[in-house]
């Protein structure tokens, strides 16, 4: 579970009230963010792709619902947005009927509103219909009761009776010692294998960010505990060049693969940034597959190892769903060749120096106000779109310039730009991809400076 920041309420809504309502119509990059994919035809009723695990006993959908970015609206009841049901219900009820059953939320997505606005949607279907999934999201020190607390409100919120698939939350960003304050030292751990035993949780597992030692602690523990399934973040990008904290992919798979233990697969898009290419990588990918989007490789990629039952999409827009059902209805696996031109773009990719944000929104709220992946997602648009001139002898100087300055004005409340980050380093705890926020903040508020200044 996310910790409180500390803040003064009355600051907070001063900061991020009527900044928060605009939210969910930002404008990211130095063009305005497209809902659609780029695919187009019909959209399968009948035709998904399904995963049976033995040892799960489930038929899963391979494309899974990730609940972290339900769409918002502004509160009518005052500052600050609350979830928009409405919107969150037409998706489920469009997934469903499509032939997606695999439901993914934790007590901390979108600010802790997700598992209730999940259950309320689910609710509505007959429990068979699908699976849940959720998370121990407790802090680094945490209270056993404290801990326990969590677990029960997940069954309240969710309006369930047992969870599918219970995580053991982002283990690995702490090292050995994460797994050890969390879960083991406390008797966490010990509590929730009862649990399973007892029917309340399914299957029980864990997600992984963060640094090797971490992973290779918890897998050590397979032949006692029996881990049902893990998470890892997985895509071409990540198969070799895994930035910042996160371990390449290619050796989670594989440790996890050689044992039989049952894998799901989270960032398929590296949050959003494989469905956001530069242009000349765009079209590299058309060459090869005119009809299909950016997006359906990424995912393409992601479905077709063995062992991978569902792979995870936080989908905001019914365009992004629309797309991902008619990539995996039904799957078409990626041949050898198409993975290994699929790992020279990712080397291709490697010129471009991008922020590694996902847009998880673990660092939100800022206790100043900040709208942190706001201003890193509308970096890493401007560094794809060409638009971050090295120097005022750059060729195309003017225009680059006016449109990320254009763009980030639009895109960024003034109030919330990366000139009021005071370096508090609150957010860099709770970054699965432990980027240096402040930093970046800082590096881009200069960058910011010098070409109003056009100094550069």
């Amino acid at each position: 579970m996310k910790k409180n920041k500390n803040i003064n309420r009355r600051e907070f809504l001063k900061v991020t009230g009527v900044a928060a309502a605009a939210t969910t119509a930002t404008i990211y990059g130095c063009s305005p963010r497209k809902k659609g994919s780029g695919a187009l035809g019909p959209v399968p009723t009948d035709k998904m792709t399904y995963k049976y695990v033995p040892s799960l006993g489930d038929n899963v959908s391979l494309l899974g619902y990730g609940c972290m970015r339900w769409p918002t609206m502004p509160n009518p009841d005052g500052p600050g947005e609350i979830v928009n049901q409405e919107a969150v219900n037409e998706l489920v009820d469009y997934a469903i009927a499509h032939g997606v059953n695999f439901f993914d939320t934790a007590p901390g997505y979108v600010r802790g509103l997700s598992e209730q606005a999940t259950g309320i949607a689910l609710k509505r279907h007959p429990r068979e219909k699908f699976f849940i999934a959720t998370k121990m999201s407790n802090p680094t020190t945490p209270d056993f009761d404290a801990s326990v607390a969590i677990y029960r409100n997940s069954f309240e919120r969710l309006q369930v009776d047992y969870i599918d698939y219970y995580f053991l939350h982002n283990i690995g960003t702490l090292g050995p010692r994460g797994l050890e304050t969390r879960f083991l030292n406390n008797g966490l751990l010990d509590f929730l294998l009862k649990e399973r035993e007892s029917g309340r949780i399914r299957h029980l597992g864990w997600s992984f960010h963060g640094v090797a030692e971490g992973f290779d602690q918890a897998l050590a523990m397979h032949e006692k505990v029996h881990w049902d399934f893990v998470m890892i973040q997985m895509n071409y990008s990540d198969w070799k060049y895994a930035r910042g904290m996160n371990v390449n992919a290619d050796y989670l798979y594989a440790e996890l693969a050689k044992r039989n233990i049952p894998i799901l697969i989270m960032e398929p898009l590296l949050g959003g940034r494989l469905s956001n290419l530069p242009v000349h990588i765009v079209s590299r990918l058309k060459e090869k597959n005119p009809e299909g989007s950016a997006a359906s490789w990424a995912f393409r990629f992601a479905g077709s190892f063995d062992g991978v039952f569902t792979v995870l999409s936080g989908m905001t827009y019914m365009e992004h769903l629309q797309d991902n059902i008619r990539t995996y209805s039904p799957l078409v696996p990626l041949t050898e060749e198409q993975k290994e031109f699929l790992y020279e773009t990712a080397e291709l990719m490697l010129q471009y120096p991008i922020i590694p944000c996902t847009d998880c929104r673990y660092c939100m709220p800022c206790p100043y106000g900040i709208d942190i992946p706001g201003i890193l997602l509308h970096y890493n648009k401007c560094v794809n779109d060409g638009n971050i001139p090295r120097s005022s002898a750059d060729e195309n100087y003017r225009k680059a310039r006016r449109a990320f300055l254009v763009s980030y004005s639009r895109s960024v409340e003034k109030i919330r730009q990366a000139d009021h980050c005071i370096a508090c380093r609150q957010c860099i705890e709770d970054c699965p991809q432990r980027i240096n926020i402040p930093a970046e903040l800082q590096k881009i508020d200069k960058f910011i400076e010098q070409l109003k200044q056009e100094t550069l």
